[in-house]
């Protein structure tokens, strides 16, 4: 994290009294810096063009019409699932066009998000809300792929949020290649589904087992607004958990 304003404040104070004024300078910067939420040069510079801060209901709907974009082409179930956020949130008429309106701003990809995303750093409910949506979004058409996951990655960082924190927020939602191709009834591909191995306790593949189905749960998904694409792409998945845990269970001899 760099402090702009507190290290031009420093260098200024310096050159006008030495180390005195440096501390001052440096003082003074700091309280600029937070008070304007400038925590890079980057964000000095969205300050410094005027770059205008999106509104928070739009924003959004800016964010799901850039990972919709982000392929190349928006897609059928992309529509779809801002049309099911839509749902979610209640929007009326008005609130609707205006988000339609959000959506192909995203799309054109013109915004500077930064600045508007870090003023959210301190909402963690909203945050949260904001990334579960743009990985439900992302995994839409059935897949993730890796520049939406760059994507949603920068904007939780942005967002003041560590790396694992991001990606548990997409757990469920988070099949950056597709689904595995389908796998036949060997031991072998039933270990490597679960993650774990052959010398692992009873108890140790119980819980991957259960890790992974509520991660992966249709109904669960259903509820939460995901696509009918990943939806049905978790029946799949589920019902591949179960074939695999069986024949561990099986392989094992418990229960």
């Amino acid at each position: 994290m760099v402090w702009p304003a507190t290290l031009i404040g420093a260098a200024a104070g310096f050159a006008l009294a030495s180390i005195p004024g440096a501390m001052l300078g440096a003082l003074l910067g700091q309280v600029l810096d937070r008070r304007l939420k400038l925590e890079s040069w980057g964000d000095l510079r969205a300050r410094l063009r005027g770059d205008p801060a999106i509104e928070e209901e739009d924003l959004l709907f800016v964010l799901l019409g850039r990972l919709a974009k982000s392929d190349g082409r928006v897609q059928e179930a992309h529509i779809q699932q801002a049309r099911s956020e839509m749902k979610r949130i209640g929007l009326d008429d008005a609130g609707a066009r205006r988000a339609i309106a959000a959506f192909n701003r995203g799309k054109a990809g013109n915004d500077n998000l930064q600045p508007s995303l870090r003023v959210l750093k301190d909402e963690r409910l909203t945050v949260e809300r904001l990334l579960r949506s743009c990985w439900q979004m992302a995994a839409a058409d059935g897949r993730i792929g890796q520049h939406e996951r760059e994507l949603i990655l920068q904007w939780g960082h942005w967002l003041g949020l560590p790396t694992s924190r991001i990606e548990a927020l997409g757990a469920g939602y988070d099949i950056p290649h597709g689904l595995p191709p389908k796998r036949g009834n060997s031991y072998k591909e039933a270990l490597i589904l679960l993650g774990v191995t052959a010398d692992c306790e009873p108890a140790v593949i119980k819980r991957a087992y259960r890790r992974l189905l509520s991660q992966n749960h249709p109904d669960k998904l259903a509820g939460s607004g995901a696509s009918p694409a990943l939806v049905r792409a978790a029946t799949d998945r589920t019902r591949e958990l179960h074939s695999a845990y069986n024949l561990i269970r099986e392989r094992h001899g418990f229960r």
